[in-house]
């Protein structure tokens, strides 16, 4: 059973942000909404692949920062491509695997294959991972292989 459960605040648009995630990631459902009066989302929880979530439409107060994302490990190129091409639709693409969404919510889209890469015990390839991957937006796992690989 899962115990901490991520807890977002939005400004109105908690509805559109579920609705918007559930539809990107595989195995995602939306559990319950609690509705006001006018027919609008209060509250509302939902699964994206297994992990519960929760939203509430708390108004303007608050808003989100890059201090805090969601990291997502991904196996396949893939997976990263079109999770980096969806979450970032209507947001902001940065460096190193790191974007804004339209909410302005920060997600890591990063390849499991950079931490095996970067835990090489030869520090000049896990050092040559790290160079590649600081000059990248979106990770490439070719370019961190070749990157790992040179001699």
């Amino acid at each position: 059973m899962q115990t901490i459960t991520p807890f977002l605040w939005f400004n109105g648009n908690a509805e559109e942000a579920m609705n918007f995630y559930t539809a990107i990631f595989t195995n995602s459902k939306v559990i319950n909404v609690s509705r006001m009066g006018d027919g609008s989302v209060m509250s509302a929880s939902f699964q994206l692949n297994g992990q519960n979530f929760h939203v509430l439409n708390g108004g303007p107060q608050f808003s989100f920062t890059p201090a805090v994302s969601f990291f997502v490990n991904c196996e396949t190129q893939e997976e990263v491509d079109e999770l980096w091409e969806k979450l970032s639709a209507g947001g902001e693409k940065s460096r190193c695997g790191w974007l804004k969404d339209k909410f302005g919510l920060s997600w890591q889209i990063i390849p499991s294959a950079l931490g095996r890469l970067l835990s090489d015990p030869d520090p000049v390839k896990s050092k040559n991972v790290m160079q590649a991957m600081l000059q990248m937006n979106k990770i490439i796992i070719k370019d961190l292989q070749d990157a790992h690989d040179k001699e």
